[in-house]
């Protein structure tokens, strides 16, 4: 007893796998329903024949069990494919239809176990309205109950082709919004270090200009080597940001003193890309450009226990002066973060900020320590 098979199948990726998911088993939905068919039918015949000979072993009261096991998998084979059918018309006159029909198919189910019942222990078969009475509350049990768990099932597989759906809608919608987070950090960087060239060109500067031109270019073929939903280890982002820090040394020279402490054990960890980039650049803003003697900003990557704990500070004004500062904020920096964290990771990630009352700004990211290959941000 089971599903008619539909006539198209959802091409939504599945999800992951279930030990107890039943899944897999309806993927194919045509040997589903020829296995469930089978086997239903198998399990009725057996357990009529048991109870039937129950009170002694006879052809009498088997040959009528088999028979009408075959008669119910048949007239169910035809309820199938009507069924099917009436899945595809308007509800109400599917619902009309559905159980206009199960009452015809229990009457005709009755009548054959009937006319067989009798063709076996009477010498004059026939049907008689005994027999038909007596048949057709079984009869209608059985049909009744094979029609609910047909659509049971047919309801079920229509739900989880709809959850596969949302959820390939809402993969769709998270991999455009990171995208999107992503792609704001080029030109957010590039007007910057585009302004520093223009800059050193304009006082004639050329081998510093074209020294710097090298190492964007370098850092930009980084960005686009990259898909912009992709996780890398922390080494990779390490040396990436090095390779941002020279460009900035170069208009910043000795006012902006970097450091590392990069935990080896961390060094494999996966993150997602450039994901340090815009804090470094908050620090640079915020710390560096507004002090005569700039800042340093100190980059620290530790693992503790199972997750990786990052930290970026520097030695600037703070989060005061920050907030009484006149400089206007593009708005992309640490909103931009947090979104790709939550993007990433959902709950599972801590993102905070300290300002310390004699000046210093940090900002501490805790993340899963993950070292698969795998795009989080995309999953």
């Amino acid at each position: 007893m089971a599903t008619h098979p539909p006539a198209a199948t959802s091409t939504a990726p599945p999800p992951a796998s279930d030990p107890l998911s039943v899944r897999p088993f309806f993927e194919n939905k045509a040997r589903a329903f020829w296995t469930l068919q089978a086997a239903g039918w198998s399990g009725y015949l057996v357990l009529r024949s048991v109870v039937g000979i129950s009170n002694g072993f006879s052809l009498e009261k088997i040959i009528p069990v088999i028979i009408e096991a075959i008669l119910g998998y048949c007239i169910t084979l035809l309820l199938s494919t009507l069924y099917g059918y009436y899945r595809r018309i308007p509800r109400v006159m599917a619902v009309f239809l559905t159980l206009a029909t199960l009452a015809a198919a229990t009457f005709l189910y009755a009548a054959l176990n009937a006319f067989s019942f009798s063709f076996i222990t009477t010498t004059q078969p026939g049907v008689t309205v005994t027999l038909l009475i007596g048949n057709l509350f079984i009869t209608f049990v059985v049909l009744a109950g094979w029609s609910a768990l047909y659509f049971a099932i047919n309801y079920y597989l229509i739900v989880e082709s709809q959850i596969d759906e949302l959820r390939a809608l809402e993969l769709q919608a998270s991999t455009a919004q990171l995208a999107m987070l992503r792609y704001q950090l080029n030109p957010h960087f590039l007007f910057n270090t585009l302004n520093s060239i223009s800059t050193l060109v304009l006082l004639k500067q050329t081998e510093r200009a074209n020294a710097m031109l090298s190492r964007l270019s370098a850092f930009l073929r980084y960005t686009l080597a990259n898909e912009p939903t992709a996780h890398v280890t922390v080494a990779q982002e390490v040396e990436t940001l090095k390779l941002y820090l020279e460009i900035e040394k170069m208009r910043f020279e000795d006012r902006l003193r970097p450091s590392f402490e990069i935990d080896p054990r961390a060094e494999r960890a996966r993150l997602p890309s450039l994901l340090l980039q815009p804090l470094v650049e908050n620090a640079i803003k915020y710390a560096v450009t507004p002090q005569e003697e700039g800042a340093e900003i100190r980059v620290d990557v530790r693992l503790v226990g199972q997750r990786v704990r990052i930290a970026v500070s520097d030695t600037g004004p703070g989060l005061h002066e920050i907030r009484h500062s006149s400089s206007v904020s593009t708005g992309v920096g640490l909103s931009n973060i947090r979104e790709r964290l939550a993007q990433a990771y959902g709950p599972n990630h801590r993102f905070e900020t300290r300002s310390a009352p004699a000046g210093g700004f940090s900002i501490e990211i805790e993340i899963p320590f993950q070292l698969e290959n795998v795009n989080r941000e995309a999953a």
